[in-house]
């Protein structure tokens, strides 16, 4: 972790991958960092655990399916910042930790937002098994279904041409219904999708975007939790959430949509440019003319209100008319009956025409106002799809029945009123209906089982609404911002800072800036402004004058609210008489208070909900149970602001409960064009996103902390002292643990109740011992096993066998009995045979003989005619089941026991021919690699105790990225060694007291070199030439002595003025200053390319030393090394005892 997000690292040209890397982490060295990596197309930089994304707004080849092979297999640590690096952590999080992950993804409108959470779908989705099956497709199918009722065009996205293409069916939503269905099957993948000034189709403001990505086993959560063994994926928004569940296989299975909020104002007013929901313009467009007919409907736009500010083009119909037969077949695939489709059809119909019915204003004889409808027609039609008394219908619309003590009042409506009536009904009869739809896809994809799993999310936060005019959405998009980035700043910053001194570590906090005042400005109770809203909407006749009166007066005191005549010192009465204005974290918004009350209270009227209750259609009586006069409640309806405040707070508890991958995007420049960054523009982003409080908190802090039972419960395994129980005291046994583990003492430390890692790669290290070690205890798992089920087949077999052969015996011995006597007395009765006789019985025998011989002939004929057999059966069963070409395969198919020389000549020839071919893949690098792994196994095998752990963590040899840095360069080419085989902070032990003393170390092909850490500047520098032997204990330590061959005299009086400056032997006074003695936990790696950069330089190979005792020479004295262990498995460097007594150099294990 150092070497790649090491402080020591330096900042190159190109910037530095990890912003907690930079010295001083500022505003400003943050900002000329991701310019530095913008302006070469890096768009991705770390922050610590976190990920900072810049938008390129065009196309980069950094999506492919070979990107996503490399971050799935290799070590995040050799490869640069990426969003698929995250993705990984999270998946691993849920699979190997069994713990809900959650990728939270920041950012303000236009930075990137939406494509980064499609690209972590795109890699959980290349990752994820897939297989078709009936589920599958209806899953697919739910999304144009829910594209069709729920997303509309505005003026920042159109999609309604974004699904004919065939990849990943996300389809960004806008701001009326924001859902998503996901579908991980082999035909969605999505192939390298960026974002461009074209193609950055950005969700509305209003939208976030969850996606939870569930496995695992089941437990009981409430009554409508689901229960089984298998997966789920979830998408989710402040609207909309869908799970789709999995089973082991990762077969989808099935999945369940939660509706919350839609944008029902978009039914009746739609801005300029913009267009209403998608099947208003499917059904003019795609339908056939029947269809049309039997819904009342013209093609022409302009015949209908709710529609007339479209302009539509050519290819726009044209599309619609495709969407709409896509949308049609989604029906199908879903199971709904072609009655359902009809039925729901005609409520969509019955929505444009009642947009279409015009009221005027008429005097009664009693001298009040009332109102008739001009469209009478249109009436009559709307109440013929909707199979309703005309007269309720516009009694409904044109009056209204009020009940007081008993009494009812019939009163008229004016105009107005019930224009505002009309467009109540429309927007009801639409939102409604929405929940239907997402009910009846529910019933469609819902698994019956049911259980809770473990959760991967990802969340896709909107950014600030700050517009033109600014009214009560705008009001609701940036409050839920505030209380979101108020949740992640506590979670991320100040909940960990927290923990650190609640533990008691050595930490001096650092300030983060918090938005607590202006979320309490908004949600404080009675006082604060959603309350004040509230408040007013209950009132009767409350409208906006009372409002603003209200909010003055509650909060007009307040620092971070403005309104006119506000009582604070830093009020300004510039402000519009109809606005107050907020000063949000991320800039001051000014909002108007023109329908505040009317969009936050948006309830119908009891008449319209009985008028459609009475209804014949088959869907209305679900979509208004509450008109059904039986019902008795007069309870008011939740308002908008209350159903808000509910949603946000149950998304926030999900996002506590969570483990947190911050992804920060920013948006470079305002035009969306590429390779330009306006500093002011990212500088702010930078300050209000927390950017820097992120880095110094993660280059200060740990990466990893865990409980100290719950870190022995994970790594326990990897310690023999630890496994397979630990019955001590938890710190005991993460103290044991700890110091088998590879990790010197500076990357870890204690707490009072936790274990805390400094280093990202250090724990990614401990995960891949552990993996491993899982592997091998599911071998002898397996092993054990088979072995058992092999042994009772074995007692099984000869327990039969057993019982057939005395059968058989005793039936044979019974069988001779019968025919002969004893051997003795028959062998006398023959001897006792005179004259003719004897050729009798002669002739028996011969014949008896004979027979014999013929048995015996007959059964070798059948022998070696079945060993035949059994050699050609084995050379079948040979060729058509091969073994893999793999050196490493040990597999070899079983054979008769008189074949295993054959099989044994046969195994080694193919062993022989698949390693010549393996070792024709090898290209020049591979084959160093392997030369130096069989280096490694001659010199230490056998030899050294340590040598076992070594052989499976390939040799990276740079593990400070040293050839990388341009300083090393410049000084590499003065002194020859511009190739660095080995380079590593390592422990340097003092001759006089033995004490660790770190340095950089750096082995080249000509020579051995230790550096300054910080300036990189040469203190020594050894030629490979006088390296003459390495001498190691054979214990578990990691402390190796390389033995430097001292001048002759010659060589120095001669050459002591031309030795070069950094040189071991460059003394005025020609003393040398003896050997070197090394701490290093790669000790392995680096003897070995020693041992063979020393042998390119000599033409022989050094000597390497593998003893208890051996001799250093250190200036002018010789001192005995000697190593004594105490039996432990493995020593940390701070816990090995070196003393120095004259003569003698102790190092107590």
């Amino acid at each position: 972790m150092e070497g790649v997000r090491g402080r020591s690292v330096p900042r190159g040209r190109g910037g530095c991958s990890d912003c907690a890397a930079l010295y001083p982490i500022t505003d400003e060295a943050l900002l000329h960092n991701l310019h530095a990596r913008y302006k070469r197309d890096q768009i991705y930089t770390y922050a610590g655990t976190g990920l900072i994304s810049v938008n390129p707004y065009r196309r980069l080849a950094l999506y492919t399916a070979e990107v996503i092979h490399a971050y799935r297999s290799a070590c995040v640590f050799q490869l640069p910042p990426h969003i698929y690096a995250v993705a990984d952590a999270a998946h691993r999080g849920v699979w190997e930790r069994n713990s809900d992950q959650i990728v939270v993804v920041t950012g303000e409108s236009g930075s990137g937002k939406t494509e980064a959470a499609k690209l972590v779908l795109q890699y959980l989705a290349a990752i994820t098994p897939r297989a078709p099956n009936q589920a599958n497709e209806r899953l697919l199918q739910s999304n144009p279904v829910l594209e069709a009722f729920g997303n509309a065009r505005t003026r920042r996205n159109d999609n309604s041409s974004r699904f004919s293409h065939s990849g990943f069916p996300i389809k960004p939503c806008v701001i009326c219904l924001p859902f998503i269905i996901t579908l991980l099957s082999d035909a969605y993948i999505l192939s390298c999708t960026t974002q461009t000034a074209a193609d950055n189709r950005k969700l509305q403001a209003t939208s976030i975007i969850c996606v939870r990505l569930q496995y695992g086993t089941a437990f009981r959560e409430e009554t409508l939790q689901e229960k089984s063994n298998c997966e789920r994926v979830t998408l989710c928004d402040s609207q909309e959430n869908t799970e789709i569940e999995f089973d082991h296989k990762g077969d989808p299975l099935g999945g369940t949509i939660t509706h919350y909020l839609l944008e029902k104002s978009r039914v009746t007013t739609q801005a300029p440019g913009e267009r209403n929901f998608h099947i208003f313009y499917q059904i003019l467009a795609g339908a056939d003319i029947q269809t049309l007919k039997m819904l009342k409907l013209q093609r022409n736009l302009d015949h209908y209100s709710i529609l007339k500010s479209t302009r539509h083009s050519p290819s726009e119909t044209l599309d619609d008319r495709t969407e709409f037969n896509i949308t049609k077949r989604a029906l199908d695939a879903l199971g709904v009956s072609l009655e359902e489709q009809l039925d729901l059809l005609k409520i969509v119909a019955s929505v444009l025409k009642l947009g279409n019915l015009t009221f005027t204003s008429v005097n009664n004889i009693d001298g009040t106002e009332g109102c008739s409808n001009e469209n009478e027609y249109e009436l009559h039609e709307v109440c013929e799809l909707l199979s309703c008394d005309v007269s309720t219908l516009a009694g409904a619309l044109q009056t209204r029945t009020v009940e007081t003590r008993g009494e009812t009042v019939v009163a008229e409506l004016s105009a107005m009123e019930a224009t505002r009536t009309r467009d109540a009904l429309c927007r009801a009869l639409f939102n409604r209906l929405v929940t239907w739809v997402v009910s009846r896809i529910n019933e469609a994809i819902r698994v019956k089982t049911m259980g809770r799993r473990r959760v991967l999310g990802i969340l896709d936060i909107f950014g600030f609404e700050i517009l033109e005019t600014n009214s009560f959405e705008q009001l609701i998009i940036n409050f839920c911002n505030e209380k979101l980035h108020q949740v992640l700043t506590e979670i991320t910053l100040k909940e960990t800072q927290e923990d650190y001194l609640r533990e008691g570590l050595d930490w001096t906090p650092i300030d983060i800036p918090m938005n607590n005042a202006v979320v309490d400005l908004l949600e404080q109770r009675q006082t604060g402004v959603l309350a004040v809203i509230e408040e007013v909407s209950l009132r009767v006749g409350g409208g906006k004058d009372a409002l603003l009166q209200q909010l003055s007066f509650s909060c007009g005191g307040h620092s971070l609210f403005d309104i006119k005549g506000g009582r604070h010192a830093h009020s300004d009465n510039n402000i519009p008489a109809d606005s107050f204005r907020i000063r949000h974290y991320a800039g001051s918004v000014t909002y108007s208070v023109h329908g505040f009350i009317e969009k936050n209270c948006d309830s119908l009227h009891r008449d319209l909900t009985r008028a459609m209750y009475r209804c014949n259609h088959s869907i209305i009586k679900d979509l208004f149970p509450e008109g059904n006069p039986r019902r008795t409640t007069l309870k008011r309806p939740a308002s908008v602001g209350t159903q808000v405040l509910i949603s946000v707070s149950a998304l926030l508890r999900t996002i506590r409960s969570k483990t947190p991958h911050l992804i920060s995007c920013v948006k470079p420049n305002e035009l969306k064009q590429p390779r330009i960054l306006e500093s002011a523009l990212v500088l702010h982003q930078i300050k209000y996103l927390g950017l820097v409080e992120q880095a110094r908190v993660q280059a200060e802090g740990w990466s990893y902390r865990a409980t100290h039972d719950a870190f022995l419960n994970r790594y326990g395994m990897l310690s023999l002292h630890t496994w397979p129980v630990w019955r001590g005291a938890p710190l005991e046994g993460c103290a044991l643990l700890l110091a088998d583990l590879p990790l010197t003492p500076q990357q870890y430390t204690f707490g009072r109740n936790k274990v805390y890692i400094k280093s990202q790669r250090a724990v990614h290290e401990l995960e891949e011992f552990r993996r491993e070690r899982l592997e091998d205890l599911a071998v002898l798992v397996q092993k054990t096993y088979r072995g058992w089920r092999q042994q009772q087949k074995y007692r099984l077999m000869k327990a039969a066998q057993i019982t057939l052969a005395t059968a058989w015996r005793s039936w044979k011995a019974k069988k001779y009995t019968l025919k002969k006597t004893d051997p003795e007395a028959a062998k006398d009765a023959r001897l006792s045979v005179k004259g003719w006789k004897f050729f009798i019985l002669a002739r028996e025998e011969y014949r008896e003989l004979k027979h014999r011989r013929k048995v015996e002939w007959a059964s070798l004929i059948i022998q070696r005619a079945y060993i035949n057999f059994q050699r050609w059966k084995f050379l079948m069963i040979l060729l058509s089941d091969q073994p893999s070409d793999s050196p490493a395969d040990c597999s070899w198919p079983p054979c008769p026991h008189s074949l295993a020389e054959l099989s044994l000549l046969l195994r080694r020839l193919h062993h022989k021919w698949r390693c010549h071919r393996y070792r024709l893949q090898f290209d020049q690098t591979a084959r160093n690699r392997m030369r130096e792994k069989v280096t490694a196994s001659i010199i230490f095998k056998d030899r050294k105790a340590s040598y076992t752990k070594s052989v499976s963590h390939p040799f990276l040899g740079d593990y400070v990225r040293l050839r990388q840095n341009a300083q090393w360069k410049k000084l590499a080419a003065e002194t020859n060694d511009q190739y660095v085989v080995f380079a590593d902070m390592v422990n340097k032990i003092t001759r006089s007291a033995g004490k660790f003393v770190p340095i950089l170390l750096a082995v080249s092909t000509n020579s051995l070199l230790v550096l300054d850490q910080r300036t990189l500047q040469v203190k020594y520098r050894i030629p490979a030439l006088d390296i003459q032997r390495i001498s190691l204990s054979p214990y578990l330590d990691d402390i190796a002595v390389l033995h430097i061959k001292p001048p002759t005299p010659t060589a120095d009086l001669s050459g002591s003025q031309n030795l070069n400056p950094g040189c071991l032997f460059g003394s005025d006074e020609v003393k040398r200053k003896g050997d070197l003695v090394l701490q290093t936990g790669h000790v392995i790696e680096v003897v070995t390319k020693l041992f063979l950069v020393v042998q390119n330089a000599t033409g022989k190979p050094p000597d390497v030393n593998i003893s208890t005792e051996f001799d250093a020479n250190f200036g002018q004295n010789s001192v005995l090394f000697t190593f004594k262990t105490a039996g432990l498995a493995e020593v940390a460097p701070g816990q090995i005892r070196i003393m120095r007594r004259h003569n003698r150099m102790e190092v107590m294990l």
